[in-house]
């Protein structure tokens, strides 16, 4: 799991400058979730930090958990006013210090699922969060993705196959974290929001995308390097330009305080 984990740091510029973002309304919905006072937060595979800045900028006391050095390094010079630990999530520790929130950005599907919730448990304060949100993307221009689809099927998906559920993507992935947050019962009040907006690429910048993606880095790099000229052939072809949807999908959840018995 640790070595999965570390997969981008060989793309961790490409990373940084090409992923998009968060919908601006994220941070207010979380915050908004998780009620006044909760302030503090520790993030689970911060990345270089497209969510992290957000947060912080928002007055949220983050402490950042980023398994590969390379991308905490980026991380550090994003959000300089953070606290970054260079460590797997399964390896860290609050100590004396349990937080409000819980945050993972794209990252939670990278996590131990025999320990996680544990940890996620012992991690929060008895009326602690957790926010796990991905951002997945979908080609809005039907030829397009239809000339994608026959050299990458691995990240090409139709933005009109998307529906207005959170996670609706996820059926083939097994990532989205609702049904397990439903059945445990250290948790309640489980929530889901999607947010939607459209972004473009020109080719270079997509096919850095490609490039920071879990699914290219794991290529052998010859395989790697013949995929994506592919892509950037077909986008050339189509104008050089790629419009995208992206979604921001948000599964809230709340701690659940302990119940006891009479006696």
């Amino acid at each position: 799991m640790h070595a999965v984990q570390n997969v981008f740091g060989g793309a961790a510029d490409n990373y940084d400058a090409a992923r998009p973002g968060y919908h601006e309304g994220l941070v207010g919905e979380v915050l908004r979730y998780a009620g006044p006072g909760h302030r503090t937060a520790v993030e689970v595979g911060a990345g270089t930090g497209k969510a992290t800045v957000l947060f912080a900028a928002a007055g949220v006391e983050m402490t950042c958990v980023e398994p590969d050095p390379k991308m905490a390094q980026l991380l550090r010079a994003n959000a300089p006013e953070v606290s970054v630990e260079v460590c797997a999530f399964e390896d860290w520790s609050p100590g004396d210090r349990p937080r409000d929130m819980l945050l993972a950005a794209t990252s939670w599907h990278w996590t131990d699922p025999v320990r996680r919730w544990d940890l996620a448990a012992a991690a929060l304060n008895p009326d602690g969060i957790v926010a796990i949100f991905w951002n997945p993307v979908g080609v809005i221009d039907p030829a397009l993705h239809a000339d994608l689809a026959r050299v990458n099927p691995r990240d090409t998906d139709l933005a009109s196959g998307f529906g207005v559920r959170a996670g609706d993507w996820d059926e083939a992935y097994g990532m989205w974290p609702e049904a397990e947050l439903e059945k445990d019962p250290r948790f309640g009040d489980v929530t889901t929001v999607r947010f939607r907006e459209e972004i473009s690429y020109a080719t270079a910048d997509y096919l850095k995308l490609l490039d920071s993606t879990s699914t290219y880095r794991l290529l052998d790099p010859a395989e790697r390097e013949k995929a994506l000229a592919a892509v950037g052939d077909i986008v050339d072809r189509h104008g050089g330009v790629i419009h995208l949807a992206l979604f921001t999908d948000v599964c809230l959840a709340r701690k659940a305080r302990p119940t006891f018995g009479p006696g």
